[in-house]
Protein backbone atom coordinates (compact mmCIF):
# COMPACT_ATOMS: atom_id res chain seq x y z
CA UNK A 1 0.00 0.00 0.00
CA UNK A 2 1.17 3.53 -0.81
CA UNK A 3 0.73 5.98 2.07
CA UNK A 4 0.61 9.76 1.57
CA UNK A 5 0.47 12.35 4.36
CA UNK A 6 -1.70 15.25 3.21
CA UNK A 7 -2.06 18.81 4.46
CA UNK A 8 -5.61 20.07 4.88
CA UNK A 9 -6.74 23.51 6.07
CA UNK A 10 -5.24 22.86 9.53
CA UNK A 11 -1.83 23.49 7.98
CA UNK A 12 -2.75 27.19 8.10
CA UNK A 13 -3.53 26.99 11.82
CA UNK A 14 0.00 25.72 12.49
CA UNK A 15 1.79 28.65 10.85
CA UNK A 16 4.51 29.92 11.22
CA UNK A 17 5.96 26.48 11.99
CA UNK A 18 4.45 25.02 8.81
CA UNK A 19 5.67 27.80 6.53
CA UNK A 20 8.78 25.67 6.02
CA UNK A 21 7.38 22.13 6.24
CA UNK A 22 4.33 19.90 5.90
CA UNK A 23 2.41 19.46 9.14
CA UNK A 24 3.60 15.85 9.34
CA UNK A 25 7.20 17.09 9.79
CA UNK A 26 6.34 18.68 13.14
CA UNK A 27 7.90 16.98 16.14
CA UNK A 28 5.66 16.02 19.02
CA UNK A 29 6.75 13.46 21.58
CA UNK A 30 10.02 11.88 20.48
CA UNK A 31 9.35 11.56 16.76
CA UNK A 32 7.86 13.68 14.01
CA UNK A 33 4.33 12.75 12.94
CA UNK A 34 5.71 11.22 9.73
CA UNK A 35 8.26 9.15 11.63
CA UNK A 36 5.50 7.79 13.88
CA UNK A 37 3.43 6.65 10.90
CA UNK A 38 6.43 5.16 9.09
CA UNK A 39 7.45 3.10 12.12
CA UNK A 40 3.92 1.88 12.68
CA UNK A 41 3.31 1.09 8.99
CA UNK A 42 6.86 -0.22 8.44
CA UNK A 43 7.07 1.68 5.16
CA UNK A 44 7.96 5.12 3.83
CA UNK A 45 5.37 7.86 3.42
CA UNK A 46 5.40 10.79 0.99
CA UNK A 47 3.76 14.20 1.30
CA UNK A 48 0.90 16.04 -0.38
CA UNK A 49 1.48 19.61 0.67
CA UNK A 50 1.52 23.22 -0.54
CA UNK A 51 2.95 23.71 -4.02
CA UNK A 52 6.00 25.69 -2.96
CA UNK A 53 7.01 22.93 -0.51
CA UNK A 54 6.48 20.05 -2.91
CA UNK A 55 9.95 20.11 -4.51
CA UNK A 56 11.54 19.36 -1.15
CA UNK A 57 8.62 17.21 0.01
CA UNK A 58 7.41 15.38 -3.13
CA UNK A 59 4.40 13.12 -3.42
CA UNK A 60 4.60 9.54 -4.63
CA UNK A 61 1.40 8.54 -6.43
CA UNK A 62 0.47 4.95 -7.24
CA UNK A 63 -2.70 3.22 -8.42
CA UNK A 64 -3.86 2.54 -4.87
CA UNK A 65 -3.19 5.19 -2.24
CA UNK A 66 -4.16 5.77 1.36
CA UNK A 67 -4.19 9.45 2.23
CA UNK A 68 -3.42 10.19 5.88
CA UNK A 69 -4.12 13.55 7.50
CA UNK A 70 -0.72 15.06 8.31
CA UNK A 71 -1.95 16.56 11.58
CA UNK A 72 -3.14 13.18 12.86
CA UNK A 73 -1.09 11.19 15.37
CA UNK A 74 -1.27 7.43 14.73
CA UNK A 75 -2.74 4.79 17.01
CA UNK A 76 -3.41 1.09 16.55
CA UNK A 77 -7.26 1.16 16.69
CA UNK A 78 -7.21 4.08 14.25
CA UNK A 79 -4.84 2.25 11.89
CA UNK A 80 -7.07 -0.83 11.89
CA UNK A 81 -10.03 1.26 10.69
CA UNK A 82 -7.91 3.04 8.08
CA UNK A 83 -6.74 -0.24 6.61
CA UNK A 84 -10.37 -1.36 6.18
CA UNK A 85 -11.07 1.50 3.79
CA UNK A 86 -11.97 0.71 0.19
CA UNK A 87 -11.35 2.90 -2.84
CA UNK A 88 -13.56 5.99 -2.65
CA UNK A 89 -14.10 5.74 1.10
CA UNK A 90 -12.95 8.21 3.76
CA UNK A 91 -12.68 7.96 7.53
CA UNK A 92 -13.88 11.02 9.42
CA UNK A 93 -14.41 12.16 12.99
CA UNK A 94 -15.37 15.43 14.65
CA UNK A 95 -15.71 17.14 11.29
CA UNK A 96 -12.23 16.12 10.16
CA UNK A 97 -11.20 13.79 7.34
CA UNK A 98 -8.70 11.47 9.02
CA UNK A 99 -7.87 9.29 6.03
CA UNK A 100 -9.13 8.27 2.60
CA UNK A 101 -8.40 5.61 0.00
CA UNK A 102 -8.13 6.75 -3.59
CA UNK A 103 -6.73 5.78 -6.98
CA UNK A 104 -5.74 9.41 -7.58
CA UNK A 105 -4.38 12.40 -5.68
CA UNK A 106 -5.92 15.85 -5.49
CA UNK A 107 -5.76 19.12 -3.56
CA UNK A 108 -6.63 18.09 -0.02
CA UNK A 109 -6.42 21.62 1.40
CA UNK A 110 -10.04 22.20 0.33
CA UNK A 111 -12.60 20.30 2.49
CA UNK A 112 -14.83 20.04 -0.58
CA UNK A 113 -12.23 17.73 -2.16
CA UNK A 114 -13.67 14.80 -0.21
CA UNK A 115 -17.36 15.52 -0.88
CA UNK A 116 -17.76 12.57 -3.28
CA UNK A 117 -16.14 10.07 -0.90
CA UNK A 118 -18.33 7.68 1.05
CA UNK A 119 -17.76 8.62 4.70
CA UNK A 120 -17.26 6.28 7.61
CA UNK A 121 -17.28 7.63 11.16
CA UNK A 122 -14.45 6.77 13.55
CA UNK A 123 -15.68 6.67 17.13
CA UNK A 124 -12.41 5.97 18.90
CA UNK A 125 -9.96 8.29 20.62
CA UNK A 126 -7.25 10.06 18.66
CA UNK A 127 -4.93 13.06 18.84
CA UNK A 128 -4.87 15.70 16.12
CA UNK A 129 -3.14 19.07 15.91
CA UNK A 130 -5.77 21.71 15.32
CA UNK A 131 -3.90 24.71 16.75
CA UNK A 132 -0.33 25.75 17.52
CA UNK A 133 -0.79 25.24 21.25
CA UNK A 134 -1.92 21.63 20.76
CA UNK A 135 1.74 20.77 20.15
CA UNK A 136 2.79 21.41 23.75
CA UNK A 137 -0.59 20.40 25.22
CA UNK A 138 -0.41 16.91 23.67
CA UNK A 139 3.36 16.51 23.99
CA UNK A 140 3.20 14.51 27.21
CA UNK A 141 0.77 11.94 25.84
CA UNK A 142 2.71 11.69 22.57
CA UNK A 143 6.00 11.32 24.41
CA UNK A 144 4.73 8.47 26.56
CA UNK A 145 3.33 6.70 23.49
CA UNK A 146 6.56 7.14 21.51
CA UNK A 147 8.65 5.94 24.45
CA UNK A 148 6.75 2.65 24.62
CA UNK A 149 7.08 2.20 20.87
CA UNK A 150 10.79 3.01 20.42
CA UNK A 151 11.95 1.07 23.49
CA UNK A 152 9.75 -2.01 23.09
CA UNK A 153 11.86 -5.16 23.37
CA UNK A 154 15.10 -3.19 23.69
CA UNK A 155 17.56 -2.65 26.55
CA UNK A 156 18.99 0.68 27.59
CA UNK A 157 22.72 1.19 28.01
CA UNK A 158 23.86 1.66 31.61
CA UNK A 159 24.35 5.21 32.84
CA UNK A 160 27.22 6.32 35.05
CA UNK A 161 26.89 5.59 38.77
CA UNK A 162 27.45 9.27 39.61
CA UNK A 163 23.92 9.99 38.37
CA UNK A 164 20.83 10.04 40.57
CA UNK A 165 18.12 8.03 38.82
CA UNK A 166 14.57 7.99 40.14
CA UNK A 167 12.44 5.17 38.68
CA UNK A 168 15.35 3.98 36.48
CA UNK A 169 13.18 1.39 34.72
CA UNK A 170 11.46 4.35 33.05
CA UNK A 171 14.73 5.77 31.67
CA UNK A 172 16.16 4.66 28.32
CA UNK A 173 19.54 5.72 26.93
CA UNK A 174 20.69 4.94 23.40
CA UNK A 175 24.29 4.17 22.43
CA UNK A 176 26.76 7.00 22.92
CA UNK A 177 24.83 8.87 25.62
CA UNK A 178 26.99 10.85 28.08
CA UNK A 179 25.59 11.79 31.49
CA UNK A 180 27.48 12.28 34.76
CA UNK A 181 26.38 13.78 38.08
CA UNK A 182 22.86 14.58 36.88
CA UNK A 183 19.44 13.92 38.39
CA UNK A 184 16.87 12.17 36.20
CA UNK A 185 13.41 11.85 37.76
CA UNK A 186 11.25 9.46 35.75
CA UNK A 187 8.57 9.04 38.40
CA UNK A 188 6.55 11.72 36.61
CA UNK A 189 7.04 10.25 33.12
CA UNK A 190 9.57 8.43 30.93
CA UNK A 191 12.94 9.88 29.98
CA UNK A 192 14.47 9.01 26.59
CA UNK A 193 18.03 9.97 25.68
CA UNK A 194 18.88 9.71 21.99
CA UNK A 195 22.06 8.42 20.41
CA UNK A 196 25.20 10.49 21.12
CA UNK A 197 23.30 13.00 23.26
CA UNK A 198 24.83 14.53 26.39
CA UNK A 199 23.58 15.87 29.72
CA UNK A 200 26.24 17.88 31.51
CA UNK A 201 26.81 17.75 35.25
CA UNK A 202 24.48 19.46 37.67
CA UNK A 203 21.41 19.22 35.45
CA UNK A 204 18.06 18.21 36.92
CA UNK A 205 15.37 16.76 34.67
CA UNK A 206 11.84 15.57 35.36
CA UNK A 207 10.02 13.43 32.84
CA UNK A 208 8.36 13.01 30.53
CA UNK A 209 11.40 14.17 28.59
CA UNK A 210 13.10 13.40 25.28
CA UNK A 211 16.59 14.45 24.25
CA UNK A 212 17.10 13.56 20.61
CA UNK A 213 20.22 12.47 18.74
CA UNK A 214 23.39 14.59 19.19
CA UNK A 215 21.69 17.15 21.41
CA UNK A 216 23.18 18.62 24.59
CA UNK A 217 21.81 19.78 27.92
CA UNK A 218 24.32 22.22 29.38
CA UNK A 219 25.53 22.41 32.99
CA UNK A 220 23.02 23.10 35.71
CA UNK A 221 19.93 23.09 33.49
CA UNK A 222 16.49 22.64 35.06
CA UNK A 223 13.97 20.94 32.79
CA UNK A 224 10.38 20.10 33.61
CA UNK A 225 8.39 17.73 31.46
CA UNK A 226 6.71 17.22 29.21
CA UNK A 227 9.59 18.61 27.13
CA UNK A 228 11.20 17.50 23.87
CA UNK A 229 14.57 18.65 22.58
CA UNK A 230 14.95 17.73 18.90
CA UNK A 231 18.19 16.56 17.25
CA UNK A 232 21.45 18.54 17.22
CA UNK A 233 20.22 21.19 19.67
CA UNK A 234 21.75 22.78 22.76
CA UNK A 235 19.71 23.84 25.78
CA UNK A 236 20.40 25.37 29.17
CA UNK A 237 18.67 27.38 31.88
CA UNK A 238 15.07 26.56 32.78
CA UNK A 239 12.63 24.87 30.40
CA UNK A 240 9.07 23.73 31.05
CA UNK A 241 6.57 21.93 28.76
CA UNK A 242 8.25 23.00 25.52
CA UNK A 243 9.35 21.52 22.20
CA UNK A 244 12.39 22.38 20.12
CA UNK A 245 11.84 20.77 16.73
CA UNK A 246 15.58 20.46 16.06
CA UNK A 247 18.90 22.11 15.14
CA UNK A 248 18.24 25.07 17.45
CA UNK A 249 19.92 26.50 20.52
CA UNK A 250 18.69 27.91 23.81
CA UNK A 251 22.08 27.29 25.33
CA UNK A 252 22.14 29.75 28.25
CA UNK A 253 20.27 30.80 31.35
CA UNK A 254 16.75 32.11 30.91
CA UNK A 255 13.24 30.63 30.93
CA UNK A 256 11.35 28.91 28.12
CA UNK A 257 7.87 27.64 28.94
CA UNK A 258 4.79 26.35 27.11
CA UNK A 259 6.56 27.09 23.85
CA UNK A 260 7.45 25.58 20.48
CA UNK A 261 10.67 26.54 18.69
CA UNK A 262 11.39 25.66 15.06
CA UNK A 263 14.66 24.63 13.42
CA UNK A 264 17.80 26.77 13.03
CA UNK A 265 16.72 29.18 15.79
CA UNK A 266 18.92 30.74 18.44
CA UNK A 267 17.67 32.27 21.69
CA UNK A 268 20.22 34.64 23.22
CA UNK A 269 21.64 34.42 26.74
CA UNK A 270 19.32 35.40 29.60
CA UNK A 271 16.29 35.59 27.30
CA UNK A 272 12.94 34.77 28.87
CA UNK A 273 9.39 34.25 27.77
CA UNK A 274 6.29 34.86 29.83
CA UNK A 275 3.80 32.00 29.81
CA UNK A 276 1.33 33.45 32.33
CA UNK A 277 -0.30 36.86 32.51
CA UNK A 278 -0.06 38.87 35.73
CA UNK A 279 -3.85 38.81 35.76
CA UNK A 280 -3.95 35.01 35.31
CA UNK A 281 -6.35 35.79 32.48
CA UNK A 282 -6.90 33.91 29.18
CA UNK A 283 -4.26 34.35 26.50
CA UNK A 284 -4.79 35.49 22.92
CA UNK A 285 -2.47 34.43 20.09
CA UNK A 286 -1.91 35.67 16.54
CA UNK A 287 -3.75 33.50 13.99
CA UNK A 288 -2.57 33.57 10.37
CA UNK A 289 -5.84 32.29 8.83
CA UNK A 290 -7.90 34.79 10.87
CA UNK A 291 -5.30 37.55 10.50
CA UNK A 292 -5.99 38.68 14.05
CA UNK A 293 -5.42 37.65 17.64
CA UNK A 294 -7.71 34.85 18.76
CA UNK A 295 -8.58 33.45 22.18
CA UNK A 296 -6.75 30.23 23.04
CA UNK A 297 -8.74 29.43 26.17
CA UNK A 298 -5.38 28.84 27.90
CA UNK A 299 -3.96 30.35 31.05
CA UNK A 300 -0.42 29.17 30.18
CA UNK A 301 0.91 29.88 26.69
CA UNK A 302 4.38 31.07 25.72
CA UNK A 303 6.44 31.55 22.55
CA UNK A 304 6.08 30.12 19.04
CA UNK A 305 9.08 30.76 16.80
CA UNK A 306 9.39 29.88 13.11
CA UNK A 307 12.54 28.44 11.52
CA UNK A 308 15.73 30.51 11.20
CA UNK A 309 14.63 33.17 13.72
CA UNK A 310 17.00 34.56 16.37
CA UNK A 311 16.81 36.69 19.49
CA UNK A 312 19.58 38.75 21.07
CA UNK A 313 20.66 38.56 24.70
CA UNK A 314 18.16 39.56 27.39
CA UNK A 315 15.18 39.43 25.02
CA UNK A 316 11.86 39.46 26.90
CA UNK A 317 9.01 37.74 25.07
CA UNK A 318 5.50 38.54 26.22
CA UNK A 319 2.84 35.95 26.97
CA UNK A 320 1.53 34.37 23.76
CA UNK A 321 4.10 35.64 21.25
CA UNK A 322 4.30 34.43 17.64
CA UNK A 323 7.54 35.00 15.73
CA UNK A 324 7.63 34.27 12.01
CA UNK A 325 10.39 32.77 9.87
CA UNK A 326 13.85 34.36 9.74
CA UNK A 327 13.21 37.21 12.15
CA UNK A 328 16.07 38.87 14.05
CA UNK A 329 14.91 40.32 17.37
CA UNK A 330 16.95 42.45 19.77
CA UNK A 331 16.80 45.52 22.00
CA UNK A 332 15.45 46.45 25.44
CA UNK A 333 11.79 46.13 26.35
CA UNK A 334 9.11 43.70 25.25
CA UNK A 335 8.81 43.00 21.50
CA UNK A 336 5.24 42.96 20.24
CA UNK A 337 3.21 39.75 20.42
CA UNK A 338 3.34 39.16 16.67
CA UNK A 339 6.62 39.56 14.80
CA UNK A 340 6.32 39.02 11.03
CA UNK A 341 8.74 36.89 9.06
CA UNK A 342 11.95 38.60 7.87
CA UNK A 343 11.68 41.37 10.46
CA UNK A 344 14.82 42.99 11.90
CA UNK A 345 14.61 44.95 15.15
CA UNK A 346 12.68 45.04 18.39
CA UNK A 347 10.59 47.25 20.67
CA UNK A 348 12.12 50.39 19.16
CA UNK A 349 10.90 49.43 15.67
CA UNK A 350 11.39 46.98 12.82
CA UNK A 351 13.00 47.02 9.41
CA UNK A 352 12.79 44.46 6.64
CA UNK A 353 15.44 41.76 6.99
CA UNK A 354 16.83 41.72 3.45
CA UNK A 355 16.37 38.34 1.77
CA UNK A 356 19.97 38.07 0.54
CA UNK A 357 21.30 38.76 4.04
CA UNK A 358 18.85 36.30 5.62
CA UNK A 359 19.90 33.56 3.18
CA UNK A 360 23.59 34.21 3.87
CA UNK A 361 23.05 33.90 7.62
CA UNK A 362 20.91 30.77 7.23
CA UNK A 363 23.64 29.14 5.17
CA UNK A 364 26.34 29.98 7.72
CA UNK A 365 24.24 28.71 10.63
CA UNK A 366 23.54 25.41 8.88
CA UNK A 367 27.24 24.91 8.14
CA UNK A 368 27.91 24.89 11.88
CA UNK A 369 25.80 21.74 12.16
CA UNK A 370 27.18 20.15 8.98
CA UNK A 371 24.07 20.89 6.92
CA UNK A 372 23.64 22.85 3.70
CA UNK A 373 21.12 25.47 2.65
CA UNK A 374 20.40 24.01 -0.78
CA UNK A 375 18.44 25.45 -3.68
CA UNK A 376 15.21 23.83 -2.50
CA UNK A 377 15.53 25.49 0.89
CA UNK A 378 16.37 28.83 -0.71
CA UNK A 379 13.28 28.67 -2.94
CA UNK A 380 11.10 27.96 0.08
CA UNK A 381 12.51 30.94 1.99
CA UNK A 382 12.15 33.17 -1.08
CA UNK A 383 8.49 32.21 -1.35
CA UNK A 384 7.88 32.83 2.37
CA UNK A 385 9.51 36.24 2.00
CA UNK A 386 6.95 37.15 -0.68
CA UNK A 387 3.82 35.69 0.89
CA UNK A 388 4.53 37.32 4.27
CA UNK A 389 5.30 40.76 2.83
CA UNK A 390 1.88 42.14 3.74
CA UNK A 391 2.50 41.57 7.46
CA UNK A 392 5.65 43.70 7.33
CA UNK A 393 3.78 46.60 5.72
CA UNK A 394 1.12 47.04 8.38
CA UNK A 395 1.17 47.59 12.12
CA UNK A 396 -0.31 44.71 14.08
CA UNK A 397 -1.45 45.41 17.64
CA UNK A 398 -2.87 42.93 20.18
Amino acid sequence: MNYILFDDSRWNNLLPLTFTRPASELRIGILTIREKWERMLETKCSWLTRDYLSEKYPVNQEQDNILLNGTLLPGWPLLEEIQKLKNGQALEAKGSILAARSDRIFDCSDPESFKNFKKREFGGEFLQLNHLWDIFIYNGEALRSDYEFVTNGRKSISLDKTNTLLNPDNIFAEEGVKAESVTLNATTGPIWLGRDSEIMEGSTIRGPFALCEKSTVKMGAKIYGPTTIGPSSKVGGEINNSIIIGYSNKAHDGFLGNSVIGEWCNIGADSNNSNLKNTFGPIRLWSYPDEKFIHTGLTFCGLFMGDHSKSGINTMFNTGTVVGVSANIFGSGFPRNFIPSFSWGGPQGYFVYRLDQALDVAGEVMKHKNKELDQKDKKILETIFEITKKYRLIGITP
